[in-house]
């Protein structure tokens, strides 16, 4: 989605053909396609594993391509894991390399940060904090804001959004993000499903009853079965976060989007368990979700691994929608949140700085 914008953003100042690795909104943007983004997409890190061929042949794939077009920069979008291999590559050509939206350093494997300052001319992130980190390494970096700050809206008030799916106005909302990935709802759902039905059972009178909106990936996920009743909605993701009361999200680019909404949430994940000893001994940050990390301290509750359990998220959810004075009080820490990830225009920001490399000879 980024670098679909980047992309369309960069033809207006530079005229420049694009080609390289991604999905169907970098095609629409007129991005040629030598590499489908789904051969190296992967969550985890025991997960990873199996996809070991696949990654190195597309590293490989697209450094002999951009030397056989003689491309005059190469800008790479996230996917560390990818990414930092197909520099390399590129390095040996001559390409100058960009980077937007780079390798957590600031949570596990600092090391890359000398990889990143050997292969890469110019860093562009979306994160206040990484700035600095990047600068004291002696990286050349930009700070442009988070994209979803132009794109996280709603399209209908919660009025509308209550009558459009037959909701009852007189009773809470709390919306279920469990992830976006087949892998992550699988993990997550399950969990999140059992806590729902404690909530409806502790929490039974009909007034006060909560009622439960999956914000579903398209075709990802699916309540039946459940104890619970579930309403499932896609492509409606902003107004559903946008009409609760609280969401119970899964970590990752959702409780941005839940903070830049003002949605009070609380976090949950889960990954396999041999990822989950390895990350143990390699994360150092003592937040996991961008919210935390963002403000620099706990505004959100973070429910991981074995901590996260059905009747903890339950608890956690009655906490926020029984009191109103504890929601108010996250609402305002999600509005600095919001309002440190800058003022929109990420995107042609990022294009200003890939242009002027473009230029350079």
């Amino acid at each position: 989605m980024y670098a679909s914008r980047l992309a369309a953003a960069l033809r207006e100042r530079t005229g420049a053909q694009f080609f390289g690795m991604g999905g169907p909104r970098m095609r629409e943007a007129g991005v040629e396609l030598v590499a489908d983004y789904h051969e190296v997409a992967v969550v985890g890190i025991a997960e990873v594993l199996h996809k070991i061929p696949s990654v190195v042949r597309v590293q490989n794939l697209l450094a002999r391509e951009a030397a056989r077009r003689n491309a005059s920069l190469a800008i790479l979008v996230d996917s560390p894991g990818t990414h930092l291999g197909v520099a390399r590559r590129l390095k040996r050509y001559g390409i100058p390399v960009g980077y937007f939206i780079g390798p957590q350093i600031w949570a596990w494997r600092s090391g890359r940060v000398r990889i990143v300052r050997r292969r890469v001319k110019r860093m562009v992130v979306i994160f206040p904090f990484e700035e600095k980190i990047y600068r004291d390494a002696g990286v050349p970096v930009d700070f442009v804001g988070h994209p979803l700050v132009d794109t996280v809206q709603p399209s209908m008030s919660r009025a509308e959004f209550i009558a459009r799916y037959e909701l009852d106005p007189s009773r809470p909302i709390v919306a279920l993000l469990p992830g976006s990935r087949a892998s992550e709802v699988a993990r997550n759902f399950p969990t999140i499903l059992e806590a729902c039905q404690r909530l409806s059972r502790e929490m039974g009178r009909a007034s006060a009853a909560p009622q439960f909106v999956h914000a579903a990936a398209p075709g990802i996920g699916s309540s039946a079965g459940a104890a619970v009743d579930v309403m499932r909605v896609e492509g409606a993701t902003y107004d559903a976060l946008a009409a609760a009361d609280c969401a119970i999200v899964a970590s990752g680019t959702a409780t941005v989007e839940a903070a830049l909404l003002g949605t009070p949430m609380l976090v949950v994940y889960r990954v396999a368990p041999l990822t989950a000893m390895i990350l143990r001994r390699m994360v150092h940050t003592p937040y996991f979700s961008m919210v935390n990390l963002i403000a620099g301290r706990r505004v959100v509750m973070e429910l991981m691994q074995d901590d996260f359990t059905a009747a903890a998220v339950a608890s956690e959810a009655r906490r926020l929608l029984e009191s109103s004075s504890v929601r108010e009080e996250m609402k305002a820490a999600l509005a600095q949140v919001r309002a440190s990830l800058g003022p929109g225009g990420a995107i042609e920001r990022a294009a200003d700085v890939f242009a002027g490399m473009i230029r350079q000879p």
